[in-house]
């Protein structure tokens, strides 16, 4: 069996559930241990006990982050010596990237990074869709170990692992999300929304000749784009928040501009799994086809960005 150790930021503890899920067929079918900090059992010694888990790790995941780069332990303890060992060829790095960050910067960016590119996980339109390929990379240097690797109980990995009590890791538990939350998670992605279709359509004109755009931010919950070929509108929406206080709570999208507020061609409202919030669309505009749901703000952002683009295609 192969030790996975998970160095992580707690403020991404949320998303270090999440690839554990994504983590749970290698973990059923006996392929993978996984160890993490939430493992240390009552009265164990902290440090000592991290120390002796990432010494015996076969492949140590960081997951990075700002929080991640910003921790003094996550990365001038934990980093580090994941990389000393993996320079010594006595166990495996693979760096998760999870939240956007200047992580190429550090000595990280010599390795090749997952997700494919070292686009972060929240940076794709779900965090399925993300989690899925980092699940993927795993099982390919995992697999990597079998020529080599002897069986359970031929060395010293099986003995490293037996002062440590016997447990699971699949230790989630759903939690409930506040209003406060909810609210913060659609007013951070209505404004992500805002910043990506302001500097896509910047990046539309200046690619495109005879294409002029315009974005106007009419206020903190709304704003439109219109795009325009040869001096004639092709493309027109306005997207803005609801209501909180009426059915139309969520973040609206409409082909007729903002207009008075009450016509819209899809939504968005806030949804949750019981580990994370995602934005989940309708499906008005696409109506019988099937669509990713669960989207993160960049999956929200890009999916508007698509039905106003493909009127001008």
């Amino acid at each position: 069996m192969i030790k996975l150790f998970l160095s992580y930021s707690h403020q991404d503890e949320d998303l270090r559930k999440e690839l554990e899920k994504h983590l749970a067929v290698l973990r059923r079918d006996g392929v993978i241990d996984i160890w993490h900090d939430r493992r240390i059992g009552p009265g164990d010694e902290f440090g000592r006990e991290i120390s002796n888990q990432l010494e015996s790790a076969d492949i140590v995941l960081l997951l990075i982050s700002s929080d991640f780069l910003h921790s003094d332990y996550c990365y001038d303890i934990e980093m580090k010596r994941s990389m000393e060992r993996h320079a010594e060829g006595s166990s495996r790095v693979i760096p998760v990237i999870l939240r956007p960050c200047d992580w190429k910067k550090t000595p990280l960016g010599k390795l090749n990074a997952t997700p494919t590119d070292g686009k972060a996980v929240t940076e794709h339109t779900s965090l399925d869709r993300g989690f899925l390929d980092v699940a993927r990379a795993v099982r390919t240097a995992v697999e990597g170990f079998y020529p080599t690797k002897p069986a359970p109980g031929e060395n010293g990995t099986t003995a490293a692992l037996g002062h440590t009590p016997h447990r699971s890791s699949n230790l989630g538990i759903k939690k409930q999300f506040s209003d406060r939350d909810r609210h913060e998670f659609l007013d951070e992605g209505f404004e992500y929304i805002a910043r990506y279709f302001e500097n896509s359509l910047k990046e539309l004109e200046g690619r495109n000749p005879g294409v002029e755009t315009s974005f106007k931010h009419i206020d903190a919950n709304r704003f439109e784009a219109i795009a325009y070929v040869n001096g004639e509108e092709q493309s027109r929406c306005g997207i803005w928040q609801g209501s909180r206080s009426s059915f139309m709570e969520g973040i609206l999208f409409s082909y007729s501009g903002i207009g008075n507020g009450n016509s819209y061609n899809e939504s968005m409202s806030v949804g949750d799994n019981g580990y994370t919030l995602f934005l989940d669309p309708i499906g008005m505009a696409h109506f019988g086809q099937d669509r990713d749901k669960k989207l993160t703000h960049a999956g929200a952002a890009e999916y508007y960005w698509s039905l106003f683009i493909e009127r001008l295609r």
